[in-house]
């Protein structure tokens, strides 16, 4: 099971309900404090139960749902690449599809709700029966166990044409419901968050060492535990032989003070497994611990320490889904190992069952991107709004603009493209830079020649910035500056949108 879709209402910024689309690899783009960890915060809370890196509190409700009465936080997931088959009572096995379960895109649709930011309540939110005589029968007491999906199946069977289906929320939290949801859950896929803020300083466990952190996971596992355990049982054994056989020989010598002793064996819980494995480590040359590496290292190696636990993770499931969430992949690397880094999560979300998202505020980042990898998440009139990237939603079809859009970053680059667009569209055989130079105001430019000699000329603001991009060996004019850049393209990116709209 994979994510489509994530719906949010009430959850810190997002007052509204708000609909994300996910795929294979998504990618939130973003001013500062505008929304996008919230999103992959809000799947650690729906999928790991505050188990994972986040857990909700009172704080997470929207203030002005809050203020308004309105105190239920929603976080719901919609789902494809749905299991076959499932049991969801004793032993019957049945599909989502017989049971109803589904949405009319054939989806799965679960909807955790928190009031107050309390304990949640699970719905699926389906195409269901509606008629009295056939509905509710998820929630139903059905004695026979064995039988129960058989059962339902012949009641629905027998209303197959007065069924009235309609989309509703079915209630998995009581009655017999709960045992779909357990079943359910079992298949949801491996939900893993990797957050910017990660602690990263030489005191932090991880960073002393991840495989330090590996022994202590490791030794919890089932299997591991009855091993250890059994390990324990039988030292224990024979050291319960070997102190009686003591005691035994003392008693012949002085029964007095054999009675007072008694042998100290801890328990097989008070034992410190992970001592034995204390000297693990990675290190690089010369023995240096990874905890006095660079920053960019330590975050390197805990990162893809992350992305092994995850596969670790899911191994220990029934699940075949895999999610890797990432905020901001680009802290503290430089641009050929983010370049790298990009590469591992492109390919990783090209993997079947697996997805990956991310937040990032590096436009290099942006630029390995597809234009269907990004989303774009705006304030508009006071209301949170995440968008697909659509060329035709676009003034300007550019990685570039979607940097200048989400971070205001202006560049010569960009600046380039879009003189490079006016320069080569027409309208009725007049080149849309013709028109948009047309009447602007201009200012002095000194032109080199290649004769050695100077010309002065008169130019708008973009042709000047234009020739002084392309001829940085003319050093007869002023620089221009951010704010003449800026303006530039501001300029120009109006003049494209009027075009466009025209």
């Amino acid at each position: 099971m994979l994510i489509k879709s994530v719906t949010l209402k009430n959850f810190r910024g997002y007052r509204n309900e708000t609909t994300v689309l996910f795929s294979s690899l998504t990618t939130f783009v973003g001013r500062n404090d505008i929304g996008k960890s919230t999103i992959l915060e809000a799947l650690d809370i729906f999928f790991n139960e505050g188990k994972g890196c986040v857990s909700l509190d009172k704080e997470d409700i929207n203030k002005q749902a809050s203020n308004e009465g309105d105190d239920e936080v929603i976080i719901a997931v919609e789902f494809f690449n749905l299991p076959d088959s499932l049991i969801i009572d004793e032993s019957n096995r049945t599909t989502l599809a017989a049971e109803y379960l589904l949405t009319e895109s054939n989806t799965l649709k679960i909807v955790k709700r928190y009031p107050r930011a309390g304990k949640e309540k699970v719905y699926i939110k389906a195409k269901h029966p509606t008629n009295p005589a056939c509905c509710d029968l998820l929630s139903k007491k059905i004695t026979d166990q064995t039988r129960k999906a058989v059962i339902r199946a012949a009641i629905w069977n027998h209303f197959a044409d007065n069924l009235n289906l309609e989309e509703k929320e079915i209630d998995v939290t009581k009655e017999d419901g709960k045992t779909i949801w357990e079943s359910l859950k079992k298949f949801l896929p491996v939900y893993s968050l990797f957050q910017a803020d990660r602690s990263n300083n030489d005191h932090d466990k991880e960073i002393q060492d991840p495989l330090k952190e590996a022994v202590k996971s490791i030794l919890k596992e089932d299997n591991v535990a009855q091993m250890c355990q059994r390990i324990a049982e039988h030292v224990t054994t024979k050291l319960q032989e070997v102190s009686n056989n003591t005691l035994n020989k003392i008693r012949e010598m002085n029964p007095e003070l054999a009675n007072s002793l008694s042998p100290n064996i801890p328990s097989f819980t008070d034992l410190k497994w992970s001592d034995l494995f204390k000297n693990v480590s990675i290190a690089g040359d010369d023995d240096i611990p990874i905890n006095k590496r660079g920053s960019g290292v330590k975050r390197l190696i805990l990162l893809n320490f992350f992305r092994a636990e995850v596969e670790r993770m899911q191994s220990n499931t029934e699940s075949d889904g895999l999610i890797y969430a990432i905020e901001e992949p680009e802290t503290s690397q430089h641009v050929a190992h983010q370049k790298i880094l990009m590469k591992a999560l492109i390919d990783l979300a090209n993997n079947e069952n697996v997805q990956v998202i991310l937040t990032t505020h590096s436009s290099y980042i942006v630029k390995q991107l597809k234009f269907d990898n990004i989303r774009l998440i705006k304030e508009i009139d006071g209301r949170k709004v995440v968008q697909n990237v659509e060329l035709s939603q676009l003034p300007y079809p550019s990685l570039n603009e979607i940097n200048f859009t989400s971070f205001g970053e202006v560049t010569e680059e960009y600046h380039d493209e879009l003189y490079s667009y006016l320069y080569s569209n027409k309208t009725d055989e007049v080149r849309w830079i013709e028109e948009y130079i047309n009447g602007k105001p201009t200012v002095n430019y000194i032109r080199e020649l290649q004769n050695g000699s100077t010309k002065e000329e008169q130019k708008t603001l973009t042709e000047k910035i234009r020739h002084q991009i392309h001829h940085p060996e003319n050093c007869h004019n002023a620089p221009y500056t951010e704010a003449d850049i800026r303006q530039s393209i501001e300029d120009m990116r109006t003049f494209i949108m009027n075009k466009r709209e025209s």
